[in-house]
Parts: C-alpha cells; structure tokens; sequence
C-alpha cells in the first residue's frame, strides 16, 4: 500500500527524550468494554441535544407567534438559518484546529487527557443550556455550539484507540459494538426525557419550558458518569512519556506534516478519504436533516418526528452488526458498497414518500443501513492506516474529513433547494455524493487484500 520512501517516514515520528513505560495490551476485554461505553456515554448527545429535543425546543422559544426572525449580537437572522450556522461553526472550528490537537496528543502519548478535556466541554455546555431560555440567544447558541466542538473533538481521540487497543480481526465486531452500545443509550435516556415531558405534571413542573431543560442537564450527568468507566479502563500514555518539557506545539505541527505526507502519497488511502467524504456528505446530511423535510415538506407531527428518530436509533443497533457480518462473508469495502448501494435507493424512496407511513419505512431502512456504515467505515480505515504510534493524526484526517463532509452536505441541501424551491429536489441531488462515493470504493476493490491485510 505505502511505497518504501513513505514508510521510512514513520519511524521518525515521536522521536526525542524518553522512558520506558508499561506496553498497552490488544485485545485485552476490561479495556474494550472501557472503550465501547464511551459510545454509550456520549451518543445521548447526538440524539437529545443534535437531533430531537433541543431542535424542537430551540424552534419554539426562538419563534415569536409567527417571526422567525432573532437578535444576534445586533444582527437579525432568522432562528433556523442562525441554528445551522452554529452547527457548521462549530464543525469548521473543529475541522481548524483537531489537526494540531491530535498531533499534539500523539506527540505527548496523552490522547486520553485531550479526550476528557472534550468531553467535559461537551457535557457541561450541554448542561449550561439547562438556563437557555430563548430570551438569552446567543448564550443558547454559543453553548450549543460548544457541546457540538466537544463531541466532535472527543471523538478524534476516542476513535484513535481503536487499533491500539484491538487486533484487526476484532476492529469490526468491536467497532459495531460501540455503534450499537451508542444508539442503545441515547434510546434509554431519550425515552426517560420523552416521559418528563409527556407527563410534567406527575413530577409536579409547571413550567412548559422545564422538562426540555432538565433533559439537557441530564445528557450532562450522562455523558460525564458514564465516560468515567472509559477514562478508568483507558491506557494513560500510548506512547514514551517525555522525560523533559519539549516544545510540543511545533513538534505537533512538525509530525502533522510528516503524516500528511503519508497520506498524500498513498494514492490507496487517498481515494478511500475521498470516498469516505462524498459518502459522509450524503449519509449525514439525510441524518442532521431527516426531521427537517418531515416537518416541512411532509407536514409530519413532533410525535411521529420523535418516534422516527427513536425507530432509527433501534434500528441502528441491529444494522451495525448485520454490516459487521455481512463484512466478514464479503469484504469491508465491498460490505460498504452494498451500503452505499442502499443509500441511492433511500433517497429515491425519500423523494418520492408523501405521507407518515413512507416516511417511517425510509427512516426503518435509514437506520438499518446507518450504523453498518458508520461502523465500516471506522473500522476500515482502522485497518489502512500505516503500522505506527501516530493512530490520533491519521484518525484527525478522518475525522477532519467528516467534519467538513457535514458543512459541505448540508449546505448543499439547502442551496439546492434555495435554487429549485423544493426540498424534494435536494434529496435527489444527495444521490449524486453516493454515487461519487461508490465509484471511488469501488477502485479499490482490487487491491482491497493489499490494502487491509498487508498493511
């Protein structure tokens, strides 16, 4: 996969004053049951705070009988545009900066210590919109948009450890373990806020404004109790710790470079990262908007809107392991085409649904065919990354990638319906980013054994 003159690279890598310290165990359980509950731990995230609860309430608090429109900092934007642009934000923010903390973190053999820093970032700001109240705007954005950093960065290093900690034969099982787990939690907690707010009175709350509140507070007591059984199980140092204090900051930038180069000239790895985008473009786009076009093009009520997203969080659960199976009788990337496959066919059933109960059967299929996904993806990049200490600056570029695949996908989708006038339209042009990401997979199939098992 990697010509001579690029693996000479790697061993240079990490280099400086060093000690020995104790050598992190594959495939050890205590440690991969720490490393899959943190998707348990912070996928209540993604669900409450990314895709149900707090949309729905933010829309509410922000609309004012029937003005969209709100004080940002002296500016006038309208509330939906504004929420958007926090999101992308956020992401480009991340997409900045995760390169120089990932390098960084693989530098000083400290991804755990970035890894809690996110974390905590995350979960308090989601804990600090408990006093978002609509009236304080920009308190309320600026805090959603700092949860959405902290997940995003908690991720790069938490997906890292993967190939530390477990052998390549076990990523992909392991891998869909984490996905499943995820969606599982973010269910459960889901359903105990859906009783708060569906029944305020049996628990004495008066105020309308509460139970969506408190269900913020607690995908903070969440996201922090549960990633403690991670950061116990977790290795503190995956590499030498430094004897002396070094100039990190520029050795960071300096071993970036080094793995950018790597990664540029493999054309392989190249192509898969292009692939990984267009696919990501579309994938996450038909996620972050699912509810949006069933709200507005379909007309659909919160309640059905909820019970979708909770159908796809189920559904998720069973889908990563039917990819983890079906990759292990085929082969990651051909697995990954057949789910790509599968996408081109959700968004022409999308196109064309007009009613509640295609809309429930697009969603079934959205979440059978999202975690699998998500899952092989992961693992299989896991898999084509150079036999190095460096895992948080290759997993950065993934990460980078996908962070960038969200703020290109979604405002592609509104453009296209800015240009066009109908959302339908922009479900269709999604096709187009999975077709450019099954032609890319697709070159690889061939030196697929290569790319994985020789690595």
């Amino acid at each position: 996969m990697f010509r001579k003159k690029n693996l000479k690279i790697l061993p240079q890598l990490n280099m400086g004053n060093i000690r020995n310290i104790k050598k992190i165990k594959t495939g050890d359980k205590r440690t991969i049951f720490g490393w899959v509950m943190y998707d348990w731990a912070n996928s209540v995230y993604q669900l409450t705070i990314a895709s149900a609860i707090f949309p729905i309430y933010y829309n509410q608090v922000t609309r004012h009988n029937e003005a969209f429109m709100v004080d940002f900092f002296g500016f006038e934007v309208i509330n939906t545009v504004l929420y958007s642009w926090a999101i992308a934000g956020a992401y480009l923010l991340f997409a900045i900066f995760s390169p120089l903390f990932s390098s960084m973190a693989d530098y000083s053999g400290r991804r755990k210590a970035f890894m809690k820093f996110f974390t905590w970032l995350g979960a308090i700001s989601c804990g600090m919109l408990f006093f978002f109240t609509g009236d304080n705007i920009e308190f309320g954005i600026i805090f959603f948009a700092l949860g959405t950093l902290g997940y995003g960065g908690s991720l790069v290093f938490y997906n890292s450890f993967l190939p530390i900690i477990a052998e390549p034969k076990d990523q992909d099982h392991i891998s869909a373990r984490g996905y499943s787990l995820g969606y599982l939690g973010g269910v459960v907690l889901m359903v105990i806020n859906l009783i708060v707010i569906l029944f305020p009175g049996v628990f004495g709350i008066t105020s309308p404004t509460m139970p969506a509140r408190i269900a913020f507070l607690t995908v903070c007591l969440w996201w922090i109790g549960f990633s403690q059984i991670t950061f116990f199980r977790l290795p503190k140092y995956t590499l030498p710790q430094r004897m002396h204090s070094e100039r990190v900051i520029t050795k960071g930038y300096k071993e970036l470079q080094k793995v950018f180069h790597v990664v540029i000239r493999s054309r392989y790895l190249t192509i898969y990262l292009l692939g990984f985008f267009f696919i990501t473009m579309g994938l996450l786009t038909v996620m972050f908007m699912a509810a949006t076009y069933g709200e507005k093009q379909l007309g659909l009520s919160t309640e059905i809107l909820i019970s979708t997203i909770l159908l796809i969080q189920l559904v998720g659960m069973a889908g990563a392991y039917l990819f983890a199976w079906l990759s292990s009788k085929l082969s990651n990337l051909k697995a990954l085409l057949v789910a790509t496959f599968c996408w081109i066919l959700i968004c022409i059933g999308a196109w064309s649904i007009t009613d509640a109960l295609g809309f429930m059967i697009v969603a079934f299929f959205v979440g059978l065919v999202m975690g699998g996904s998500q899952s092989l993806a992961r693992s299989t990049y896991s898999k084509m990354i150079p036999k190095t200490n460096d895992h948080t600056s290759f997993f950065s570029f993934y990460d980078v990638t996908e962070k960038l695949a969200i703020v290109a996908g979604t405002f592609a989708f509104g453009a296209i319906e800015v240009l066009t006038g109908s959302m339908r339209n922009s479900v269709l042009g999604i096709i187009v980013f999975f077709v450019i990401g099954f032609g890319l997979l697709a070159m690889l199939i061939r030196k697929e054994k290569a790319l994985i098992l020789d690595n």
